[in-house]
């Protein structure tokens, strides 16, 4: 079911799957992405294990509430916020929460700001304390990952769909492991054409966001079982990170998925990853 929810002065696009009377797994996605970055037949073997799944779009993704493309008013602490006002909102006491990337980063600061309602955290393709943060003691970015960001590609025709599918499907392929899939990407990508409410603020301003103050000191602090899953080839946060974020929360446990870059659970680790979450939230 898909609904919109207004929590914070504004509105959330959220999609949820499975009884309400099952444990509560809440999907957080990366920046530049929405809840579609979800597959849903990946919702469904969550269903399937018994688990009432919500997925949701932060704030300029999807059909949440868009902000002028480079003018985003709001911070990673916000997106905090959100996630713990959602929860209330559908009345949940505690989810389990299954984050990517800046996801991995709202995750985290749930889990020390707002314990009581985090039940158990899935830490995807995360570093500790999360990005932005200068952490000299971590593996840097591979180069051509460094490249993009330095010498940013220009953006696409918006108001052509082809030029911008390709744009996605292209933004994809850097991060990607070793099975890259295109044609995967660009029926996501054309999903995403067609639900999302503004593209061009989707794909800009969720990386222009204040990470706000580091808390990477604070990773002691959680008390959540965690589990660390983490791509082998990942070039943004590479392996280094995945291994100090394990080693800093209490209990932690690590799951590395071969040849996995910086992306969102690829359908061939499904097998490996789906039962590591139902038994980690069960």
């Amino acid at each position: 079911m898909e609904r919109t929810i207004d929590v914070n002065g504004i509105t959330l696009g959220v999609r949820t799957a499975g009884r309400p009377e099952d444990p509560a797994v809440l999907l957080l996605h990366g920046a530049g992405q929405s809840l579609l970055a979800w597959e849903q037949e990946f919702v469904d073997r969550l269903v399937a294990g018994g688990r009432h799944v919500v997925a949701v779009d932060a704030r300029d993704t999807g059909r949440s509430t868009s902000f002028p493309v480079g003018q985003p008013p709001y911070g990673l602490r916000d997106l905090v916020a959100d996630a713990a006002a959602l929860i209330e909102a559908l009345g949940l006491a505690r989810v389990h929460v299954v984050a990517l990337s800046q996801g991995s980063a709202v995750a985290q600061l749930l889990a020390l700001d707002h314990p009581e309602r985090v039940a158990t955290l899935t830490l995807a393709a995360a570093t500790p304390g999360g990005p932005g943060h200068e952490q000299p003691d971590l593996p840097p970015m591979a180069d051509h990952i460094l490249a993009l960001f330095t010498e940013e590609a220009p953006a696409p025709d918006w108001s052509s769909r082809e030029a911008v599918i390709e744009y996605l499907v292209e933004g994809e392929r850097p991060y990607a492991g070793d099975r890259f899939d295109p044609a995967g990407s660009r029926a996501a990508a054309e999903r995403t054409y067609e639900r999302t409410r503004d593209l061009a603020a989707q794909l800009t301003n969720p990386f222009l966001i204040d990470p706000g103050k580091p808390w990477r000191d604070r990773l002691g602090e959680i008390t959540a079982p965690t589990l660390v899953v983490h791509g082998s080839q990942d070039p943004l946060f590479p392996l280094g990170h995945a291994e100090a974020l394990t080693a800093e929360i209490p209990g932690a446990r690590l799951l590395v998925l071969d040849g996995v870059g910086h992306e969102i659970f690829p359908r061939h680790t499904w097998d490996a990853v789906v039962p590591a979450i139902l038994a980690h939230t069960s």
